[in-house]
């Protein structure tokens, strides 16, 4: 079988951490045995030209995955192959509001891209029905995880118990996105009652130094915020199998690829109400809380820390996120669209 996956997001020497996910699907279908091309590019002359050039090869896929709706997806059209559709874009949610703001040209233009496909997959539900609210349309469906490392899942013997608690936050810093000062004004309540927790935050991006200076403005004593800066994806694993618990305090998540790393290394999971948070989480903190209560989200931070019933569980996920279980997934759904025997 042969596919050829569109993206506008990809891993390069500009960006190595953009389109990771869209990356480690393309692995986990090659480690099933099908022929992959990539074609990454987020201009409609580019893709041409990448196309023309697999052409040359007398290269032709019988299948396109189109990763996120964009106006190159009217090459799978052209080629005239059966497409499907992995969804990722935060744009259709309300938090973000993107799509509402397109032209009504590129909405509807959108709106036939997918009405076409053979099939539409979304990292969440919460997306599908973020996009079906936007007018997306189609007849089929369905749900892919993105790919978690196998560290993750490699089970670990915890360090003797310390007295301190860490609690682990692990994001890209986008502020309106991640809620990051909201988690600060809660740690900044909880450091007023105790002082045997610190909050360890993982990361960089835009709003990193606007993030790291309102923290300075609250004061909070030290020892109990510890900024890593950005780190490996092993790296990040290695935290998560010596932390108490992660938090996630965003706005808005089409998946939340940390819920599910968290999820494969037996974390407790504390989270607001986005992505696959619904799947894996042990605590659900309401958008309202984490936003604008900064007390009761110190109440909630409180309890996933230092509630036995939570810290003392096993792994929640066995498989779900594995490259072989993804791939095997993503192979019978080209099967099925492709009208062969699974």
């Amino acid at each position: 079988m042969k596919v050829l996956f569109l993206t506008p997001w990809y891993p390069s020497e500009k960006d190595a951490m953009s389109g990771l996910f869209v990356q480690k699907h393309v692995e986990a279908v090659r480690a099933q045995g099908v022929d992959v091309r990539v074609i990454f590019s987020e201009t409609w002359l580019d893709t041409w030209r990448q196309w023309k050039a697999l052409q040359r090869e007398g290269w032709k896929p019988d299948l396109v995955q189109l990763n996120v709706i964009q106006k190159q997806g009217l090459l799978a059209k052209t080629i005239g192959v059966p497409y499907i559709i992995v969804e990722h874009w935060s744009g259709y949610l309300p938090e973000n509001g993107q799509f509402s703001r397109m032209s009504r040209f590129k909405r509807d233009l959108y709106r036939h891209i997918a009405n076409n496909a053979e099939r539409i997959l979304t990292v969440s539900e919460p997306l599908q029905k973020a996009m079906q609210a936007c007018g997306i349309e189609n007849e089929y469906w369905g749900t892919i995880d993105n790919v978690v490392d196998d560290f993750f899942f490699e089970p670990r013997v915890k360090s003797q118990e310390s007295r301190v608690k860490t609690l682990l936050h692990v994001s890209c810093f986008d502020e309106r996105a991640k809620n990051v000062k909201g988690l600060l004004r809660a740690a900044k309540m909880l450091s007023e009652k105790r002082q045997d927790w610190r909050l360890k935050l993982v990361g960089t991006g835009v709003d990193y130094e606007d993030v790291r200076a309102y923290a300075d403005s609250l004061d909070i004593p030290q020892g109990c915020l510890e900024w890593t800066g950005e780190l490996t994806p092993q790296q990040v694993s290695d935290e998560m199998h010596s932390a108490d618990a992660l938090v996630l305090s965003s706005r808005y998540e089409t998946y939340g690829v940390v819920l599910a790393e968290a999820a494969a290394a037996g974390l407790p999971i504390l989270s607001t109400p986005v992505g696959i948070a619904e799947e894996v989480a042990d605590l659900i903190v309401p958008q309202e809380i984490a936003q604008h209560k900064a007390g009761t989200f110190a109440e909630f931070i409180e309890s996933i820390l230092w509630n036995e019933k939570i810290t003392n569980q096993k792994s929640k996920i066995t498989n779900q996120f594995t490259a072989d279980a993804i791939g095997r997934k993503l192979v019978s759904i080209y099967d099925s669209c492709l009208h062969r025997d699974i």
